[in-house]
């Protein structure tokens, strides 16, 4: 369980480096066992040798079923063991913590060889001025927050092909949690954040280091991003969104993670399922089912929370700007919520595997198909994003 010990600056900035140094060697994660994914078995075919469209399952080459393998339960542990430790003492936006989180991170694209994306590297930097006018909670913060650069984390894994190198598939998290009680409370006051969202951060950078070594690699280019202030209010997306470091009419989709490590769902456990938000708001949500029946996962629309939990994600910036988006959950509401218990101890990552396989899959059959997927013009509930799509394109 946490310790509510608050670690000097010496200690923080030992710890960074030594975490930093391992990590540039590829100590951290260990070597992990991996795990193999079950054989591909032939689509069914119907009498006249067509595959039903509702059973069609995602072919996987064998390049590729390489790559997820090294998506493995043993790399996401090492990872969010350190993310979320009590080191980094909640990582609110802003703080130290959520500092040492960032360049955590950005040695993760380094190490698996990302293109830096940002205008400092692989961070994208927002000043104290650029965020607090768009944001009523963000002015409430103590003066000494003007003095913070805030940064989102990004780095892009190059596509393949001469003319869809230059479209995008973003695959996204955020890297911050709410931080710590007031001191003078007495127990445990470090929040840690672990599923919230130290899951869906650890599955961007997952993802990234297993896709980087394809070859060839996707037809399209991946922009990996971790975003800051998601608990202020979507604060680094929606910076992103007024500020992209790639063209948001040249960006066909964004798949979000959040809170993808537990399965003690409020509603009962949630082992090899995953949730869409908005999931039929567009294209994207069936490819990921797609992707969820060839790894073992049922990735399903929720019938209450998938729609009403489409804005409450990073994923509703890119929507507002009409990029189909859309969140990947396995809780909704989990003990621990927003609390001091959310520690990686409680992480099913063995489901974690499965389920970031599954996501890695579908961004990898977004980013190899030439037709970009499309809003679903016939659900009323996406009318102002396929009007925001039209106008991104001159429509």
């Amino acid at each position: 369980m946490s310790s509510a010990t608050l670690y000097p600056r010496r200690l923080v900035c030992g710890a960074l480096a030594v975490a930093l140094c391992l990590s540039s060697l590829g100590l951290v994660p260990a070597l992990a066992q991996r795990r193999r994914l079950p054989a591909q078995t032939p689509t069914a075919r119907g009498r006249k040798g067509v595959a039903p469209k509702a059973k069609t399952k995602a072919v996987v080459p064998a390049r590729w079923r390489a790559a997820l393998e090294r998506i493995t339960a043993d790399d996401m542990r090492g990872h969010l063991a350190f993310l979320s430790s009590d080191l980094l003492e909640g990582r609110k936006t802003p703080s130290r913590g959520l500092d040492i989180a960032a360049e955590y991170i950005a040695a993760q694209f380094r190490r698996v060889g990302l293109e830096p994306a940002g205008d400092d590297g692989y961070f994208q930097t927002a000043s104290w001025e650029e965020i607090a006018a768009s944001s009523r909670r963000m002015r409430s913060l103590p003066p000494e927050a003007g003095t913070m650069k805030f940064r989102n984390v990004a780095g892009i894994l190059r596509g393949s092909d001469p003319v869809l190198k230059d479209t995008y598939v973003i695959v996204s998290g955020h890297y911050d949690h709410v931080g710590m009680k007031p001191e003078g409370e007495t127990g445990d006051r470090i929040y840690n954040g672990a599923n919230d969202d130290g899951s869906g951060t650890v599955g961007v950078v997952e993802i990234a280091q297993a896709l980087a070594k394809l070859n060839p690699r996707p037809k399209r280019s991946i922009l990996f991003i971790t975003f800051f202030g998601e608990e202020l209010g979507l604060v680094g997306s929606r910076f992103y969104g007024r500020h992209p470091v790639v063209p948001l009419a040249r960006t066909v989709a964004q798949v979000n993670m959040e809170q993808v490590g537990r399965t003690d769902d409020s509603e009962g456990p949630q082992v090899a399922r995953a949730a869409v938000t908005g999931f039929d708001f567009s294209e994207v949500g069936a490819t990921l089912r797609r992707a969820g029946e060839a790894v073992g996962v049922e990735v399903y629309k929720h019938p209450k929370n998938s729609d009403a939990y489409f804005g409450r994600s990073d994923n509703q910036s890119l929507a507002d700007a009409g990029i189909p988006a859309h969140t990947l959950g396995v809780t909704f509401e989990f003990p621990d919520y927003h609390g001091v218990g959310d520690e990686w101890q409680k992480i099913d990552f063995a489901n974690m595997e499965r389920v970031v396989r599954a996501v890695a899959l579908g961004v990898l059959l977004i980013a190899d198909n030439p037709r970009a997927p499309r809003w679903n013009e016939q659900n009323p509930k996406t009318a102002q994003y396929v009007e925001a799509w039209k106008k991104l394109h001159g429509r």
